[in-house]
């Protein structure tokens, strides 16, 4: 059957969500998630980020820039595109469009350097990329969104973008501005569920680009068409773009840097829309509006239809745009035949060519649970003595990153350190170990645990080998206890381990403890449990056993203060107890490996002496 027979047999209104009935009671209730009919999400982009970055940075305001990743160009600002220059081109032709062109290597790490920064004579086989500068900055647009949107949520997408649900703050406003909206009316006829009147006369404003609803008319003006009259939800998209716009001037007045944002029912539409009027501006993508913005686009361009899927709709059906997919009908049998064909992706690919997107705008946790530092290596290792070279450029990114994160988080703290070699796509092979609480995270602490772990990773090889690509990276972070404290400051008290008073050296210090293991963070008991409103006893996470305040220290005082001190101190004490066992045991974790198959294997695994082992065996194909 053919596209233009099966378009015959669909209903004739595509798209039948576009003017909900709203009632009092959608006003009144808040947990409607994105099935919301006055839900509002934005997209915010910055313009040209790393171009901005840089240009913030040199003080520069209106010249052609480029930014450089070794021979590539991955940024370009607006004054340098006037000349017609992208990302694809060659520098050389970029240099020929525009002689007058600025041209800004990213920063890179080198060995011996703690910070990236901007070298002279950088070269792919001894440098790192960095991208540290970006993050920092990404993160400063980051915190005024939230500074500046406190009650909206909302989702970092990516380096230089995120989504805002701006549902709940619009709806808090939307009361304010419309009191009457709050009461149900006496004479409401059906109660909660009594249609809203119609909304007031409405002033767009000029700070947004408005999508037209027939693309016959000019959307510069912002005018409205008559054809479709207001909406709630109209209410609540101009609501919305006067927050959007007043965070976007803060951004570019303070941190320098422009945005362009995108406003619609939700984030797949959000996105879409957010490049319309670039740079620097914001569009609004009503509801009525939504066909004729969508139908002439090519829908292999849509995110996650641009690859395997995207062309086997294409093929199956020779089409190209939405308006073309847009015979698939839910009540039609040639749904049944697309999931038969594609599974639930089916229905996704329904909804989503009629704007219908259910997904969430959800905050990242705050921590990340891992960081990587990763290296393609231009020029393979092919030496044992050639990768405390690399292990040291890694190690500089990573615990600059740690620290950075430190500063609003001081107690992070990675649990394993994990090293990770392989060449091409196969023959991987990782090493990983218990990495040591610690203040003060420099360059040579992460060095010298990643040099271990390359240690053990290579062993004694005699024969040849090759590591393309390199990673050392954190895992396990998590936020530890206030009072947590490193192995070297907990010994540096008198203390008593295992019974016995550690000897002193002649100075009165405490002899340095080899660097051969990683003791665990001191557990913290828990499950505590109350008689009245005093917390007399809790059940040790670790051990099992309930630790009680003494009978007769209960007896004697039946002061609230006094009992949660006592109680305090004494979880403290337990806790102590156990970390103490725990550096007297210096047990050296088993270190395990992960080999191309994927299969956790024990280094103490017995094998059959019959050919290349270790390292050789992974890396000796060339």
């Amino acid at each position: 059957m053919s596209p233009a027979q099966l378009k015959g047999k669909c209903k004739a209104q595509d798209y039948e969500d576009l003017d909900p009935v709203l009632t009092y009671r959608h006003i009144l209730q808040n947990n409607l998630g994105t099935r919301d009919p006055l839900r509002v999400v934005a997209l915010c982009d910055s313009d040209a980020f790393y171009a901005a970055c840089e240009m913030v940075r040199l003080g520069v305001t209106d010249k052609p820039l480029v930014v450089l990743q070794w021979e590539g160009i991955i940024a370009v600002n607006y004054p340098a595109r006037k000349f017609g220059i992208t990302r694809f081109h060659k520098l050389k032709d970029a240099k020929e469009r525009c002689p007058e062109l600025i041209i800004i290597h990213v920063a890179t790490y080198k060995e011996g350097e703690a910070e990236p920064g901007y070298w002279d004579n950088i070269d792919s086989k001894t440098h790192k990329v960095s991208l540290d500068y970006y993050r920092r900055e990404s993160a400063k647009v980051l915190a005024m969104f939230k500074e500046g949107l406190p009650d909206a949520e909302i989702e970092k997408a990516s380096i230089d973008e995120a989504f805002i649900d701006f549902t709940q703050p619009v709806r808090q406003t939307l009361i304010q501005r419309y009191p009457y909206l709050s009461q149900i009316p006496p004479d409401a006829p059906n109660g909660a569920d009594t249609p809203l009147p119609p909304p007031p006369p409405l002033n767009w404003g000029t700070d947004s680009h408005l999508i037209p609803i027939n693309p016959a008319v000019d959307s510069e003006s912002n005018t409205v068409e008559t054809s479709a009259p207001l909406t709630w939800h109209d209410v609540a998209l101009q609501i919305a773009s006067e927050m959007m716009h007043k965070v976007r001037v803060d951004i570019a007045t303070k941190l320098g840097y422009t945005t362009s944002a995108g406003i619609a029912r939700n984030k797949f539409l959000a996105k879409l829309c957010a490049s319309y009027r670039k740079p620097y501006s914001q569009t609004i993508l009503r509801n009525q509006a939504i066909p004729c913005y969508l139908k002439p686009l090519e829908f292999q361009k849509i995110r996650f239809l641009g690859g395997k899927l995207g062309e086997a709709l294409a093929k199956e059906y020779d089409v190209s745009t939405v308006a073309d997919l847009l015979f698939v009908c839910i009540d039609h049998p040639v749904v049944e035949e697309l999931q038969s064909k594609f599974g639930e992706s089916a229905v996704w690919v329904y909804e989503i060519f009629r704007g219908i997107d259910r997904s969430e705008v959800k905050e990242k946790p705050a921590v990340n649970k891992s960081m990587l530092a990763a290296k393609a290596l231009q020029k393979p290792i092919t030496r044992i003595a050639d990768g405390p070279h690399w292990i040291r450029v890694l190690a500089a990114e990573l615990s600059l990153r740690l620290n950075d994160a430190r500063r609003e988080r001081p107690n992070l703290w990675p649990k394993t350190l994990v090293l990770h070699a392989s060449h091409g796509y196969g023959n991987a092979r990782s090493k990983q170990a218990p990495f040591p609480f610690t203040r003060d995270v420099t360059v040579d602490i992460v060095a010298a645990a990643g040099g271990k772990l390359w240690k053990e990773l290579v062993g004694n090889v005699a024969g040849p080998f090759k590591i393309s690509n390199l990673s050392l990276g954190f895992s396990g972070i998590e936020v530890t206890d206030a009072s947590q404290q490193s192995i070297a400051n907990f010994l540096a008290n008198p203390s008593v381990v295992a019974g016995k008073k550690r000897p002193r050296e002649e100075n009165g210090n405490l002899p340095e403890r080899p660097h051969r293991d990683t003791p665990p963070a001191r557990s913290r008991p828990s499950s505590p449990t109350s008689i009245g409103q005093n917390t007399t006893s809790f059940t040790c996470s670790e051990c099992h056993k309930t630790i009680s305040l003494s009978s007769k220290l209960l007896s004697s005082t039946s002061d609230v203060r006094e009992r949660a001190q006592a109680f305090a101190a004494m979880k403290d004490e337990h806790s102590d107890f156990h970390f103490a066992q725990s550096v007297a045991r210096e047990v050296e974790p088993e270190v395990k490996y992960v080999d191309s198959s994927k299969k956790v294997k024990s280094s103490k695994t017995h094998r059959k002496d019959n050919g290349p082992k270790g390292i050789e065996k992974f890396f000796n194909r060339t």
